[in-house]
């Protein structure tokens, strides 16, 4: 009787695991983004349905980028768009992350802005710069400055939060500004005469924007994370064919709520990649080239500003073999 009621049990628990597994399973990758083009392109496969048409059950949800960040390092999220240099951040911090996707890298779209009558880079000696410490305009900014013999110690740097900067340079604060779009672009419009001193076209491969996964739910859904990737290159096709651009343009414009035309511009700051493109710059190399190279530099950069005491293991930080699969 005793060894009967065992079975049953037995069974019982089973039953329930593998209902409990199935749930599990049945649960979809949840993957944050925001407002950058080279992820708001995600918007072209949600709107077409082509990750029902890959069997990958996939769920979007948008955020201001820290936010983004934030959930994903509360476990509220499988995946998160971030830049190299964040991905780096969020994991020395404990929310540790694989780079399996390279979605493009800035190719102006993060700008050094000038105010009026700020025509360089070496014109700010001894001015204000309002950039957001520790994040990568900080780092194109410093970039910028060694390329012109100078160093972060020849400015005065104002800690400003991204999405005010446009309103701080209006507001005669300070004379430059370091913002990605949109805030550059607001800036740009909102104070007239101000321009581009140093981009991010200056200097490609300093920005990698990716897919960050976490380890946990690559190890556990590979194949689907692929199927992922897959459709990913789907979108890419659909923006590089000038037959279907400009309803791509249409697709990404309406998510952020800019014209069409406007939008345009942003997605020529954006290099978004090409799977070959991508496999090139996902070879282990120095300097900006290559990912590994170019978070390599992030590493420094984080570190030396004490944005985490100890050295990142880059390598631990990015795999590329899924994307060499394709």
């Amino acid at each position: 009787m005793k060894n009967s009621f065992r079975k049953s049990l037995g069974m019982l628990v089973g039953a329930a695991l593998l209902t409990l597994s199935s749930l599990a399973s049945a649960e979809p990758l949840k993957i944050g983004y925001s407002d950058w083009p080279g992820w708001v392109a995600w918007e072209v496969a949600i709107d077409k349905g082509w990750f029902k048409e890959a069997g990958v059950d996939v769920k979007f949800d948008w955020f201001d980028y820290v936010a983004s960040m934030d959930a994903f390092a509360a476990g509220q999220l499988d995946a998160v768009s971030m830049t190299n240099g964040d991905a780096l951040v969020t994991g020395a911090t404990g929310a540790k992350s694989v780079m399996i996707l390279v979605n493009d890298y800035s190719n102006g779209n993060d700008m050094i802005i000038g105010a009026p009558g700020i025509d360089s880079l070496k014109a700010l000696k001894g001015k204000k710069v309002g950039v957001e410490i520790g994040f990568v305009d900080h780092l194109l900014l410093l970039n910028g400055l060694k390329k012109n013999g100078m160093s972060e110690a020849d400015v005065e740097l104002v800690n400003v939060p991204t999405n005010e900067t446009p309103q701080v340079l209006a507001s005669g604060g300070v004379d430059a500004i370091g913002a990605w779009q949109p805030s550059s672009g607001s800036a740009l419009e909102l104070v007239p005469g101000s321009k581009p001193i140093y981009t991010s076209a200056d200097e490609p491969g300093l920005i990698y924007d990716l897919l960050c996964v976490s380890p946990e739910s690559l190890s556990a859904h590979r194949d689907e994370w692929k199927k992922v990737i897959a459709v990913w290159y789907r979108v890419v096709d659909y923006i590089k064919d000038p037959k279907t651009f400009d309803d791509a343009v249409k697709i990404m414009a309406a998510r952020v709520g800019v014209p069409a035309e406007q939008y345009k511009k942003f997605i020529s700051g954006t290099n978004i990649l090409t799977l070959a493109e991508a496999k090139k710059h996902f070879a282990k190399g120095d300097g900006f080239t290559s990912v590994y190279g170019s978070t390599k530099i992030s590493d420094d950069f984080n570190v030396a500003n004490k944005v985490y005491e100890k050295p990142q293991d880059v390598d631990a930080y990015i795999d590329p073999s899924l994307t060499n699969e394709m």
